[in-house]
């Protein structure tokens, strides 16, 4: 076994380092009991979330707006964080049908550190600097996330953007982390861990809920729902292609046979399909008002009731 690479040692200021006082004896408990004390912490996660809605939502419409004038989003991590964005990324495409360069994840270490802990490249703010440089312009949003809001990689990726006229969000769970100059703060005090330091849990279940949150809510905002249903999804396998007749379905409350006829006329466009279910207007002018309507459901019905 190659013995762990001796380096500079730094102290992190963070209450995510800090022993938390209600698990003190948590392993001299019993199965059960160990899992009841991590659950009655992680009962403290949303509540961390709440607090920060009203930042989280700055964020939002920054990438609302980047993406409606033909900019990306960028996520960048290391470890936890990182691979938590690289996942969101990846589930928005399939999710939203959303073009696959809208959401950009860019993880320290690159596809190796995805399922193997290669805990020193966090390290390298040259790295995350280059990554920003290479793929990011001005206009794009440059999301962060690190646990404990100092991740050099993380870090140096915010400041490279902002040089190059990205707008920038860094996700956090520490308080007393320095200032980084973003456009938008978002600090989730998750507090101690049931395990000290172990920022997987508290800190990374807070920044499943911030990152799900967030793209979600960009994806409403550009239309990619109608009411609450994926109507932008895309069909790549059998049980996805029951859920757009179901959602067909849900949302007209026609038969089963009306909504398959629909879809398969509409080439399996489900959200022409759905406006020319629900405005009875044949496809080709469903299609249109889709179209003019910059995909927006509703705004394609307000079209055709006008006319």
């Amino acid at each position: 076994m190659t013995p762990p690479r001796q380096g500079v040692a730094v102290r992190v200021e963070s209450p995510t380092e800090t022993r938390n006082p209600r698990t003190l004896d948590i392993d001299r408990l019993s199965t059960l009991d160990v899992l009841r004390l991590i659950n009655a912490e992680d009962h403290r996660v949303p509540d961390a979330v709440e607090a920060v809605l009203p930042e989280l939502a700055q964020a939002a419409d920054l990438a609302v707006n980047a993406l409606r004038t033909g900019h990306r989003v960028h996520y960048v991590g290391a470890g936890t964080s990182g691979r938590l964005a690289t996942l969101d990324a990846a589930e928005i495409v399939p999710t939203f049908n959303a073009p696959p360069d809208w959401f950009v994840a860019h993880h320290a270490g690159g596809p190796e550190a995805l399922v193997k802990a290669v805990e020193d490249v966090e390290d390298e703010a040259a790295g995350g600097a280059a990554q920003i440089r290479r793929h990011a312009v001005a206009g794009d949003v440059v999301l962060g996330v690190t646990a404990s809001g100092r991740t050099p990689f993380v870090v140096a990726a915010l400041n490279e953007a902002r040089t190059l006229g990205a707008r920038t969000v860094l996700v956090s769970n520490n308080p007393s982390a320095p200032r980084v100059d973003v456009d938008v703060l978002i600090t989730v005090d998750t507090g101690p861990e049931a395990i000290a330091g172990s920022t997987r849990m508290k800190a990374g279940t807070s920044q499943k809920l911030v990152l799900t949150s967030f793209s979600t809510a960009v994806m409403v905002r550009l239309g990619r729902t109608y009411s609450n249903l994926m109507v932008s999804m895309r069909a790549t396998n059998a049980k996805l292609r029951g859920r757009t007749v179901r959602i067909l379905r849900e949302a007209t409350g026609l038969a089963e046979t009306e909504c398959t006829t629909a879809l398969a006329d509409a080439g399996g466009d489900l959200k022409v399909a759905l406006v020319h279910l629900l405005s009875g207007v044949p496809i080709a002018q469903a299609a249109e008002a889709l179209e003019k309507a910059q995909g927006y459901v509703r705004q394609a019905l307000t079209l055709l009731t006008a006319r």
